[in-house]
């Protein structure tokens, strides 16, 4: 390869060349020089050769170097240029069969659809080059319903166009829209009947699968292939990482371990590969592979982070951001050397830094705390924030984190939001009990924009403020309801008490659709809430009978339904539930709150005594106790859920909950906290909310607690922001 200087003198005199050829008319092909400096990604230089080339020749111009113009045009989307060619051709070239598809690639992947469809249509011989640029263009702007029609058209397709059909009828995401104009099975069809299948076809056809949640065919595709290339690698691992079962670890392992060893210095073959082990549950396998390579593109940092995160160590995916050697970019203040090196930074690499923020913040979501969300935003570098995924996922984490003021300046910031920026802006104020705002901006959001993601979180905020009429009419409104959906409004009714509502709605629901768990433990908690020991009862009972092998959600149901005959005295049928669950060795899930205190971060089991500090913390909650006694608090001895050992109290077992020891952890560190921030894996006990409510007014402290179902704001004055509606 010639070394920079070379290259850059090789380039001076091509150009040079190209001016006294100009001059003298000699014939050279300066196409092919052009195409040389296209193959080596010399885009710039590739313009520089065709203007000074074109000062006195445009005439004799020919189609191949109009052809390798545009080409370089697109690359780097150079819209100016490339519209300044187009005008400055002549019109023999404007319609010559060869440039004409170069052309409406151009504009296709310029997004400027209009042109390229006026230049299709306006060609009175369309040849099959021409179909796939207009096919590759749709499919590039998300219409892949357009590639379908078009190919409709065509009497004899090619392979090219075949695959572009494949590739437009995966983009289809919905079994509705595949009814409507072709669907993957015909796809299928259309592949089978091929004699000759190329790994592009089978490419595309998996890709169709994954896309359509079809993954098990695409793994059933994946094993006819003889020689798979890395694309069809890469294909295997998501699929086996969208289904995510110990199955697919196992044939995961098997075929990674075959696979030529060339193949693990493609960072996208690796990046999948970690996916699929992180999605499988398989963290030490994902960070052995990690470890082992030894260029770590930034897309394997984002696929770790991601991975860390869903697998619950989200601690670890932050402090691995902090081991990334992003671009210069991120760690550049000066703006105008921000502009400069934005403006230098090619797709890739900006996407790949867009991933890992994403990455960043999804962590920081899920470990939901605001003071070390403020310190890792502050790092991100302003140019990246205007991206609209980063915003929508900075209103979506600061909404989680409790801060709906930082949620909505940046939801503010957003010219035009997209559907996934006002859905996370409706979610912010729902979490945080604002469900009349949540309301308001519902209302206020284009109507195109609406999707089913968007139901949930209103009905949602509804649910969660209490606002059942409000929410009876948005979900009588919704033309397609999902069991999400149908989940979230049962909920809504069973907090409001609104049981026989509940019931029929559940009725609704199965007319329709098979029996789900998911909408029977919203009525089965809305029961528990109002110590409805009988409906309880037969819940669980239908449960049994409809769900015998859900083992999971029948002991999170019998735990609730011993909890009802205990809140309502029935103590005797509560303790016998507990008992029949410890000895089928049920394991109920384990609660840990999460805090930050002085920056490092705690996490409390019930009863932990793992920390160096155990004794104080304990003594402080004793002193806390005492306390909130003094101040009339009666432990409520319906919240606990086992059976209790003979030198256990009601009182020692309450005390010990995790939410408890983080909170006299903070205070054994700072006497006079201002704020306390904890995280809770579950939802937070009735005993535990009332406890918060009076510490906070006792030690004037404000305390925001996220739980599995919403944020609560416990202020001062020993109220909650839930108004004990949760």
């Amino acid at each position: 390869m010639m070394s920079n200087i070379l290259k850059n003198n090789y380039l001076r005199f091509v150009i040079l060349a190209g001016r006294c050829l100009a001059s003298t008319g000699n014939n050279v092909n300066i196409g092919d020089q052009m195409k040389i400096l296209n193959d080596n990604k010399q885009y710039k230089k590739v313009l520089e050769l065709f203007d000074a080339f074109n000062e006195n020749n445009i005439d004799k111009c020919s189609n191949w170097i109009v052809i390798q113009a545009l080409k370089a045009c697109t690359q780097i989307n150079d819209v100016q240029h490339g519209l300044k060619i187009h005008n400055l051709i002549s019109s023999r070239l404007k319609h010559d069969p060869y440039v004409l598809p170069s052309l409406i690639h151009f504009y296709m992947q310029c997004g400027d659809i209009n042109r390229a469809q006026l230049l299709f249509e306006t060609s009175t011989k369309k040849t099959l080059p021409m179909y796939g640029a207009m096919m590759k263009g749709y499919i590039k702007n998300n219409l892949p319903k357009k590639v379908i029609d078009l190919f409709n058209e065509i009497k004899d397709p090619d392979r090219v166009i075949i695959i572009l059909l494949f590739n437009a009828c995966a983009q289809l995401g919905t079994n509705e829209e595949l009814n409507l104009c072709g669907d993957v099975t015909s796809a299928k069809s259309l592949f089978d009947r091929s004699s000759k299948k190329t790994i592009s076809m089978y490419g595309a056809m998996m890709k169709g699968f994954i896309i359509n949640n079809l993954s098990q065919q695409a793994i059933d595709l994946f094993n006819e292939i003889k020689d798979p290339n890395e694309t069809i690698i890469t294909l295997f691992f998501n699929a086996c990482a969208q289904l995510g079962t110990e199955k697919e670890l196992i044939l995961l392992k098997s075929i990674s371990s075959k696979i030529s060893n060339s193949f693990y210095s493609n960072p996208y073959v690796v990046t999948s590969l970690i996916d699929a082990f992180m999605k499988c549950g398989d963290v030490t396998s994902a960070k052995a592979l990690f470890d082992r390579s030894t260029k770590k593109a930034l897309s394997m940092y984002g696929a770790m982070m991601k991975g860390l995160t869903i697998n619950d160590q989200e601690e670890e995916a932050i402090g691995m951001f902090n081991e990334i050697h992003l671009d210069e970019l991120h760690r550049e203040n000066h703006s105008g050397k921000q502009k400069k090196l934005l403006s230098e930074m090619n797709t890739d690499r900006f996407e790949a830094n867009i991933i890992v923020y994403l990455c960043l913040l999804k962590a920081l979501t899920k470990l939901g705390m605001l003071e070390k969300a403020q310190s890792f935003v502050q790092q991100i570098p302003g140019y990246f924030l205007t991206d609209h995924r980063i915003g929508s996922a900075l209103i979506h984490m600061w909404g989680k984190v409790g801060s709906v003021d930082k949620a909505k300046r940046i939801f503010d910031k957003i010219s035009q939001p997209d559907h996934i920026g006002w859905t996370a802006m409706i979610n912010s104020y729902g979490l945080n009990g604002m469900g009349d705002e949540a309301v308001k901006l519902f209302h206020q959001m284009p109507k195109e924009s609406i999707d089913h993601l968007t139901y949930i979180c209103v009905l949602n905020a509804c649910s969660h403020s209490g606002l059942v009429d409000v929410a009876r009419s948005i979900f009588n409104n919704i033309q397609t309801k999902t069991e999400i959906i149908y989940t979230t409004m049962i909920d809504c009714l069973s907090r409001a008490a609104a049981f026989e509502e509940a019931q029929k709605l559940i009725g609704e629901f199965e007319r329709d659709h098979a029996p789900a768990v998911s909408v029977y433990m919203p009525l089965l908690s809305g029961a528990r809430n109002q110590k409805y020991s009988k409906l309880s009862q037969e819940v669980v009972d239908r449960m049994q009978k409809l769900f015998p092998n859900m083992k999971d959600s029948l002991v999170a149901a019998s735990i609730l339904l011993a909890n009802v005959y205990a809140s309502s005295g029935d103590i005797g049928k509560a303790t016998d539930i507990k008992i029949e669950l410890h000895k089928s060795g049920a394991k109920k899930r384990i609660g840990v709150t999460v805090t930050d205190i002085d920056g490092k971060l705690w996490k409390f089991r019930a009863h932990d005594r793992s920390h160096a500090e155990s004794a104080e913390i304990h003594e402080q909650v004793d002193r806390m106790s005492k306390r909130i006694i003094e101040h009339g608090h009666k432990y409520d001895a319906s919240w606990i859920v086992r059976p209790m050992e003979p030198d256990e109290t009601i009182e020692t077992l309450l005390c010990g909950h995790s939410e408890r020891l983080a909170m006299a952890a903070h205070f054994i560190r700072n006497r006079k906290p201002k704020r306390i921030q904890m995280t809770k894996n579950l939802r937070i006990c009735g005993d535990c909310h009332e406890v918060t409510k009076l510490v906070a007014l006792i030690y004037q402290c404000e305390i925001v607690v996220r739980d599995a179902n919403r944020i609560h704001h416990f202020h001062l004055n020993g109220q909650c922001s839930c108004q004990d509606y949760f």
